[in-house]
């Protein structure tokens, strides 16, 4: 059992929690994810490591709610337990000094982003930061962002915190500028990163992209998790989940994120129905 140590409601769809796991935290690395089970009955579901304290020995995972299972997780409070929590899974981040590095988080994809911000700008990049939310009251990690960016830029979809807009608009402008960018690096819904690819690629921009498709094991073994890249499959439990954004076939993992969405929808709903469900 796996003790939940600090819970934060981030914004009132997105939870952050603090977890014992002190055999995780010594190996875990900025890119990687975990694994989790709230119970016996539940299903498993990964979530990237937001972030972590060797120290502490604590694994800090950061969900926004979308569906039956990280409805009940975000049930859970502090002093509770999850069944199973097994990482640090997938490769991690490359991280050397490329030069000047644009990292853009997008929604929830602002917490994994962050560990690989905090790593680039320690190996000695220049990092110029861009996270975006829908409105000011799903924006969270703005101050953890800003300590790790020499620049950082807050874009909303309705314009009530920093720039209105998408996440490409301040992109763009850099891209325009004639600064010269050595790397892009983009996590966060699918349509947000393939709309990054889709502009770096005009510029000839090298960009990563961290992958997010339906997972099961987390070990290569299910195949779920596979995607094309470069007209190639490749797992993103063992291959990623970082890819180069200009070889994925974001089309094809569009489709495949859809593939159980009418179940989804019928185990929320009878979540909602059952005693469980309940306050």
């Amino acid at each position: 059992m796996y003790r939940i140590i600090e819970k934060q409601d981030l914004t009132p769809a997105i939870t952050l929690m603090k977890v014992d796991a002190p055999a995780i935290a010594r190996k875990a690395q900025a890119g990687q994810f975990i694994i989790l089970r709230l119970h016996d009955q539940a299903e498993r579901i990964p979530l990237t490591i937001a972030d972590y304290n060797r120290d502490e020995g604590t694994i800090t995972i950061v969900f926004q709610i979308v569906g039956k299972s990280t409805e009940e997780l975000a049930t859970l409070k502090q002093g509770d337990s999850i069944l199973n929590f097994a990482g640090p899974l997938g490769v991690p981040s490359e991280i050397e000094d490329y030069g000047t590095v644009v990292c853009i988080g997008g929604g929830c994809g602002v917490a994994p982003i962050y560990p690989i911000t905090r790593a680039l700008h320690q190996a000695g990049n220049r990092v110029i930061s861009i996270v975006g939310a829908r409105c000011v009251d799903m924006c969270f990690f703005e101050p953890e962002m800003r300590s790790v960016s020499d620049e950082l830029h807050v874009v909303t979809d309705d314009g009530t915190k920093g720039r209105k807009g998408l996440v490409t608009d301040p992109l763009e402008d850099i891209l325009k500028s004639g600064s010269k960018i050595d790397l892009v690096i983009a996590v966060g819904p699918v349509p947000m990163m393939s709309a990054v690819a889709k502009l770096t690629k005009t510029y000839g921009v090298k960009t990563i992209v961290s992958l997010n498709p339906i997972m099961v094991d987390g070990t290569g073994m299910c195949g779920c998790c596979r995607v094309s890249v470069g007209g190639t499959t490749k797992f993103a439990c063992v291959d990623g989940p970082d890819f180069d954004a200009h070889q994925v076939d974001f089309e094809e993992l569009t489709k495949r994120q859809r593939t159980y969405k009418k179940e989804e929808q019928v185990a929320s709903e009878h979540y909602h129905q059952c005693a469980c469900g309940k306050e």
